[in-house]
């Protein structure tokens, strides 16, 4: 039998999120990022999403290693969730995980910060490989927004697979950090026998533009600002965070963070001298009573409008320290991340209707730049890395289409362009690769503050009560006879007052009618539970078209 290579995503493909990739030789599994997704505004009551590795579980194989392409959440946030369940299928052995600087720094942060023990260990970006079982890995300095972005060749006994994350080549980048390509030619002369490639940009024509062009535009805008001069972005842009610090010093105004997770980031950035900010020029929270607000540049937390974010807070009026007023200017350094367009403008609504100047990208184009390639880059990485195969990822359906798309018209088959779902395995040999089993994959959800995954049925019941409110019913049942003792007992939430009473006298009828069938001594209580439940649901539908969480409660008497 041929050496066989297996790749299968466990998140990453189709929702974009969720990154999580497995590669499998003979009895080990090398792991390819960790990271969350996020709920949408139908998961009530849910934070976070999780990669489901129910299938490392099954297929009782030795992890033998994990690593991270870079320090965004899609990409390392599940790390404290999804770690202590490796290791228990690992035998608890510790597992191995590497990082480049400012990946492994925020990764290590996160694991603290849930009290989980072990370290990602640190990897330059000097050639050197990580050797794990059969497989090796080297890392390769790639333009993104967030420092120490990589993509990583993997040496396998089958043949070298690039996989090429989240990127751009920006020739410009604020940091001075361009991509290695004279590395990344280099891998493609050694042959490469699949290319995994970001392919989010795959609809835009041309080049993605460069971070440095938007230090102008925040000067034009500073320049004119009488009041407070707000910026809300993502809190791992580094490059964004340096280039308001500078503009403002220029501009005689000190810098105050707000919101945990940029705090805690900038704290990383700085200890890693990757965020440059005059000694003096930031000022703590509780000091800005002693700044007039044309002193001030406020960096915040929020920019995707999520709930209790200092962004929100201080839209909200709701920040104790920090009011907004007509002559303060916010300007969104980002853009919403799809499916947070109606949060993201009801938070700019809130903003205006307070008299603020609010700069947001359906406005201006010039205070956010992508972080992800255009089309004209994803081909450069094609012909540099000159693959035989090549899976688009890290993007939704349509962005792999386009790419497919693309691909083709560089003069590659559509048999060697494979668009995968999550869960579904493609065999690498030697000589060819091929579609294989598909993994059931599901959702796991997660409530971020317990960290307790949440079953499914569970969202089903919050939807329920979100919807069509809650029933209890209170039912004594004879235990001799099997018939209610007096007519059953109804709490409603969410219905009038008038239904729930006509509701009792009709359930007592249905329900008097369904246990007179089954006289004689109860000896399943659980099938009366369900009887109850059954007949409830029944009769409140037809008499309300209402469908409630039905509770019941039997008494045995």
């Amino acid at each position: 039998m041929q050496n066989q290579l297996l790749f299968t995503p466990l998140g990453g493909i189709g929702d974009v999120t969720k990154n999580m990739y497995l590669y499998e030789y003979k009895d080990q599994v090398l792991i390819v990022d960790c990271g969350l997704g996020f709920a949408d505004e139908t998961m009530l009551g849910v934070d976070l999403l999780l990669p489901d590795i129910s299938y490392l579980a099954k297929a009782k194989k030795k992890i033998i290693g994990l690593l991270l392409t870079h320090g965004h959440e899609d990409h390392i946030g599940a790390l404290p969730f999804v770690y202590p369940q490796l290791l228990a299928l690992n035998n608890n052995q510790p597992i191995p995980m590497f990082g480049t600087a400012f990946t492994a720094a925020l990764a290590n942060e996160k694991l603290k910060e849930y009290g989980v023990g072990h370290q990602i260990k640190t990897v330059p970006f000097d050639g050197n490989e990580v050797v794990l079982g059969n497989f090796r890995a080297s890392f390769i300095r790639v333009t993104h927004s967030v420092p120490d972005t990589s993509h990583i060749l993997i040496k396998t006994p089958v043949g070298n697979i690039y996989h090429g994350s989240d990127f751009k080549f920006d020739d410009t980048p604020f940091d001075g950090k361009v991509s290695d390509y004279a590395k990344i030619s280099q891998v493609g002369k050694e042959g490469v026998m699949c290319l995994m490639s970001d392919c989010l940009g795959s609809e835009r024509p041309g080049c993605t533009g460069s971070e440095n062009k938007l230090s102008e535009s925040f000067e034009k805008e500073i320049k004119i600002c009488q009041g407070k001069f707000i910026v809300t972005t993502y809190s791992s842009n580094i490059a964004r965070i340096n280039q308001v610090a500078q503009v403002s010093e220029r501009y005689g105004r000190h810098i105050i963070f707000i919101g945990r997770s940029l705090i805690r980031t900038k704290e990383v950035a700085q200890r890693l001298g990757y965020l440059r900010i005059r000694p003096n020029l930031e000022v703590e929270l509780d000091q800005i009573k002693n700044y007039s607000d044309n002193k001030l540049t406020l960096i915040v937390a929020g920019s995707q409008g999520q709930e209790n974010s200092g962004m929100a807070r201080i839209a909200n009026g709701e920040h104790r320290e920090i009011k907004l007023a007509s002559n303060d200017t916010v300007i969104f350094s980002a853009d919403p991340i799809p499916g947070n367009e109606v949060i993201v403008n009801e938070l700019i609504d809130t903003i205006a209707k307070r008299g603020t100047r609010v700069v947001y990208s359906a406005i201006s184009r010039n205070f956010h730049v992508s972080g992800h390639g255009s089309l004209e880059e994803l081909g450069q990485l094609i012909k540099l890395v000159q693959p035989n195969n090549i899976i688009p990822i890290g993007g939704n359906f349509r962005h792999m289409a386009a790419y497919r798309d693309y691909a083709q018209s560089l003069g590659y088959r559509k048999n060697n362009i494979f668009l995968l779902e999550d869960g579904q395995e493609v065999v690498f040999s030697e000589t060819d690769a091929k579609l294989g089993k598909i993994i059931p994959v599901k959702n796991v959800y997660v409530d971020e503050i317990s960290g307790e995954e949440l079953e499914g049925f569970i969202l089903r019941d919050r939807q329920k009560l979100s919807e069509g409110g809650i029933v209890i019913i209170l039912c004594e049942i004879d235990s001799g006879t099997g018939q209610l003792v007096e007519k059953p007992e109804i709490i409603v939430r969410g219905f009038i007052d008038s239904d729930s009473r006509r509701l009792a006298n009709r359930l007592f009828q249905e329900l008097k009618n369904a246990l007179s069938k089954k006289r004689g001594r109860v000896t399943n209580w659980i099938y009366i539970r369900n009887l109850v439940s059954e007949v409830s649901e029944r009769r409140i539908y037809k008499d309300l078209r209402r469908r409630p969480l039905v509770l019941p409660v039997v008494i045995e008497v």
